[in-house]
C-alpha cells in the first residue's frame, strides 16, 4: 500500500480482507476507503488521496446501484397479488427479501460491511469528498480535474466563500477550459430539465423539445430508482426494538408505513436542487407545460398541435382546472377539429395497493379542509396566483374574543422582532407573544390558562387545515408562532404613503428589478409556507395584497376578519405586504412553517411538553403541581 499510514489503519484493511475472504464477491468499504482518503490528506500523500477518494466514490456509487438493481428485480420475481392470504402475503415477503440479500451478497459481499456511520453519509450527500479532491489534484498539478472537483462541491455548498473563490482563479489557470467546470454528480433529469429551459428561453424549442423529453425519461427512471431505495430496513424512531412488544402485524404494518413515507418523499427528493431545503415548485408538471408551448411554437404542422394539445391534457392531470391551461386545449381542440388524451404519466401515480391516489395527492392543491366549519373563499385561480388559499370561519368569533383579550394581556412592544417597537412602520405601535411565552404567563396566573391553551390549538388547527389542503407530501413543522397586534399611533397618519409591512418574501430575498427572489441568507430560506389568521376586521386600512415580482402590481386584496385565514406558499412565487393601519387596531395569529425537521420552532417543541404535561395530569387527576420554571 503507498503513502503512510499508521499501522492500525493497514491492520484493519488487512484483517478486514481475511474476514471477507470467502464472500463471492468483495467491493471496498467506502467509509474505510475514505477514512484512508482523508489520512493521506493529512500525511500530504496526494497521490493517495486521489487514489482512495475516488475509490471510495466509486464504491459509493456501486453499492446503490447494486442494491436498486437487486430491490427492482427481486420485486418483479416476487410480485405483491391485489388479494393475497395472510399466509401469501408472509411468503412473499420472505421470498423477496431473501432474493434481495443473495443478489446483492453475490455483487458487494458481506452487507454489515457496507454499513456507514450517519456522519460518512452525510458527508458524500454534501459532497464533501470534492473538497478534498479538488486540493488534491491541484497540489498534484492537475487543475482540469481540481476544477471539475470543487465546481462539484460548490453545485451542492454554494454558501462556500472560498470555493466561489477557487473557482475564479481556476477559470485563470493554464490547461483549464469551461468544458472542465462539470458537475460530477449532476443528476441526469435536473441536468436535462436546466438545458431545456434555457434553449426554450433562447426561442429555440425545436433543441428544448428534444431535452424536455429527455427529462422526462430521466426523472421517471430517477423516480423508480429513489422508490427502490425505500425497501431497505427502516428506521423506527422513539421504538427501542429490544422492548418492541407489537403484534407481528403491527410490526409489518409499521415498517410498510415507513417504506410509503420514503416513497412518498421521492417527490421532493427529485425535485430539490443539491444543497437546497426546498423543492422546485409545480417541477414534474412544468415540464408538460413548456413542453406544450414548445411543440405549438417549434411545429405549426398538425403533428406539432397534436403534442401540444398531449401535453396540456397532461398538465391538467396535476392541476384540474388550470384556466390559462383549459384555455389552451380548448384552442388546440378547435384548431385539429379533435379530442385527444393525456399521456401516461408513468409511475407519478403508481401506489401501493393498500393506498390509491397517494402520489397524486402530492401535486394537487385542493384538499380537505379538514374541519368542517371552515369554509374555502378563495383558492389559487380566484387569487391570481399559485399555492394561495383564503379561507373563512376558521375559528368563531368567540375564540376570537378570546384571543384578542390574550393579546391585551400578553404582548409587549415589539416582542419577536428584537424588541424594536415599531419594525415596518414608525407610524403604528406593533407588539407581539409568542406560544410559549403565554403558556408561561398561564401558569403564573397573569392569564387565564384556558385562553394560553386556545393560542396553542389555533395555531395547531391552523398547521392542520395548511398541511391538509395543499396535500403535502410529509409533516409540516411549525418555523415561528406569533400573535401579534399593529395599533395605528394618533397623530402620525395624515399622509401616510408607506405600508404596515413592506412588500417582500418570506423565504427569499426579493429583488424587484432583477425579477427574482434571492434565496440566501439572512432570508429565512428554510420557510416552506405561512399563514395569518385575522383576529377581527374592525379598524381601518390593514388589508394584506398579494403582488407581482415587481413589489407593485397588486394581484390580489384580502380584507381581514376574524376568523379569516389566508395561507400561501413562502417562496418569491408569493410577494405579499401589508397596507398601513390607518385607525384602529389589527390582531392576527402569523404562523410561518417548514418541512423540514431540522428547523422546527424549538419554543413550539417546549411548548409541546408543557401541554403534554398538562394532558397528563388532567388525566390523572394530579392537578396543576408544576414550577413554571422547570417547565419553562
Amino acid at each position: 500500500m503507498d503513502g503512510n499510514f499508521p499501522p492500525a489503519a493497514v491492520l484493519s484493511v488487512v484483517l478486514l480482507t481475511v474476514a471477507l475472504s470467502s464472500s463471492a464477491a468483495f467491493l471496498e468499504p467506502y467509509d474505510l476507503l475514505y477514512d484512508n482518503a482523508v489520512q493521506a490528506f493529512y500525511s500530504g500523500d496526494y497521490g493517495n488521496v486521489v487514489r482512495f477518494m475516488e475509490g471510495a466514490l466509486s464504491s459509493y456509487r456501486e453499492v446503490r446501484r447494486t442494491k436498486v438493481r437487486c430491490r427492482l428485480r427481486c420485486q418483479d420475481q416476487h410480485p405483491f397479488d391485489q388479494a393475497l392470504s395472510d399466509l401469501r402475503f408472509f411468503d412473499v415477503v420472505l421470498r423477496r427479501a431473501a432474493c434481495m440479500n443473495t443478489c446483492i451478497e453475490e455483487k458487494l459481499g458481506t452487507q454489515s460491511v457496507h454499513k456507514v456511520s450517519e456522519d460518512v453519509a452525510q458527508d458524500f450527500h454534501r459532497r464533501i469528498p470534492y473538497n478534498y479532491l479538488q486540493q488534491a489534484y491541484l497540489k498534484l498539478k492537475q487543475p482540469d480535474k481540481a476544477a471539475a472537483a470543487a465546481h462539484t462541491y460548490f453545485q451542492a455548498n454554494a454558501e462556500h466563500v472560498e470555493m466561489g473563490q477557487n473557482l475564479e482563479q481556476y477559470k485563470d489557470l493554464q490547461g483549464v477550459n469551461e468544458d472542465h467546470f462539470v458537475d460530477r454528480e449532476a443528476r441526469p433529469h435536473q441536468h436535462s430539465f436546466t438545458a431545456a429551459v434555457r434553449l426554450y428561453d433562447k426561442g429555440d424549442y425545436e433543441s428544448a423539445i428534444v431535452l424536455f423529453e429527455e427529462a422526462l425519461v430521466e426523472y421517471y427512471k430517477a423516480d423508480v430508482e429513489c422508490r427502490a431505495q425505500c425497501q431497505g430496513p427502516q428506521r423506527f424512531e422513539g421504538h427501542d426494538h429490544l422492548r418492541y412488544r407489537y403484534s407481528l402485524h403491527e410490526l409489518v404494518s409499521d415498517h410498510f408505513t415507513q417504506v410509503l413515507h420514503c416513497e412518498h418523499e421521492c417527490v421532493r427528493d427529485l425535485a430539490t436542487r443539491p444543497g437546497r431545503l426546498s423543492p422546485m415548485e409545480n417541477y414534474l408538471p412544468l415540464h408538460y407545460d413548456y413542453l406544450q408551448f414548445a411543440y405549438f411554437q417549434g411545429e405549426l404542422q398538425v403533428n406539432g398541435k397534436w403534442s401540444a394539445l398531449q401535453c396540456s391534457l397532461t398538465y391538467l392531470l396535476f392541476h384540474e382546472g388550470e384556466e390559462f391551461m383549459t384555455d389552451n386545449v380548448d384552442y388546440y381542440r378547435e384548431v385539429l377539429e379533435h379530442d385527444g388524451k393525456p399521456r401516461e404519466v408513468r409511475n407519478c401515480c403508481e401506489v401501493h395497493v393498500a393506498f390509491p391516489n397517494y402520489y397524486c395527492a402530492v401535486i394537487s392543491v385542493g384538499g380537505s379542509l379538514v374541519y368542517d366549519s371552515v369554509q374555502l373563499v378563495q383558492n389559487s385561480v380566484a387569487l391570481n396566483g399559485s399555492q394561495r388559499v383564503l379561507l373563512d370561519h376558521v375559528i368563531s368569533e368567540e375564540q376570537c374574543a378570546e384571543l384578542r383579550n390574550l393579546a391585551h394581556a400578553v404582548t409587549m412592544a415589539g416582542d419577536g422582532y428584537r424588541g424594536r417597537m415599531s419594525p415596518h412602520t414608525p407610524n403604528e405601535r406593533f407588539e407581539g407573544a409568542t406560544v410559549l411565552k403565554t403558556l408561561q404567563y398561564g401558569y403564573e396566573g397573569r392569564v387565564p390558562m384556558k385562553s394560553a391553551r386556545l393560542f396553542y390549538d389555533t395555531s395547531e388547527r391552523a398547521r392542520r387545515i395548511i398541511e391538509s389542503y395543499f396535500q403535502l407530501n410529509s409533516t409540516l413543522h411549525f418555523s415561528y408562532t406569533h400573535l401579534v397586534c399593529r395599533t395605528a399611533i394618533t397623530g402620525q397618519q395624515d399622509h401616510r404613503n408607506d405600508l404596515s409591512h413592506p412588500i417582500h418574501a418570506d423565504n427569499c430575498l426579493l429583488d424587484p428589478e432583477a425579477n427574482e427572489c434571492w434565496k440566501e441568507a439572512p432570508a429565512y430560506t428554510y420557510r416552506d409556507y405561512s399563514a395569518l389568521l385575522y383576529l377581527n376586521g374592525d379598524f381601518d386600512g390593514g388589508e394584506f395584497i398579494f403582488t407581482e415580482m415587481d413589489a407593485k402590481t397588486v394581484t390580489a386584496s384580502v380584507k381581514p376578519r376574524c376568523g379569516r385565514m389566508v395561507g400561501f406558499s413562502s417562496g418569491g412565487e408569493n410577494p405579499h405586504g401589508v397596507k398601513a393601519v390607518t385607525s384602529g387596531q389589527r390582531c392576527a395569529v402569523a404562523l410561518w412553517f417548514t418541512l423540514d425537521p431540522l428547523f422546527r420552532e424549538m419554543e413550539r417543541l417546549q411548548a409541546d411538553e408543557v401541554i403534554h404535561t398538562l394532558d397528563t395530569q388532567s388525566v390523572w387527576g394530579q392537578g396543576l403541581n408544576i414550577n413554571p420554571k422547570d417547565e419553562l
